[in-house]
């Protein structure tokens, strides 16, 4: 039987801050918010701040997940 291990192309394990992000993301998206505007408006509501404390934009939020993806 073939499957992917949940981190196969990580080099170590999520950082709780990846975790919090993760988890916050996939709220907002069992809320139905899907565009990226309501998701950054969706992690500044809740808290979620951003790599560098401040609140999250577009632009923040774009350049976070092309950091986590690379």
């Amino acid at each position: 039987m073939l499957y992917n291990e949940t981190h196969q192309n990580r080099s170590a394990a999520p950082t709780a801050y990846e975790n919090l992000l993760g988890d916050a993301i996939e709220r907002a998206f069992a809320a139905g918010i899907h565009d990226l505007d309501g998701l950054v408006r969706y992690l500044n509501k809740t808290g979620q701040a951003g790599p560098d404390g401040q609140p999250w934009t577009a632009e923040s939020y774009q350049r976070e997940m092309a950091r986590l993806s690379a």
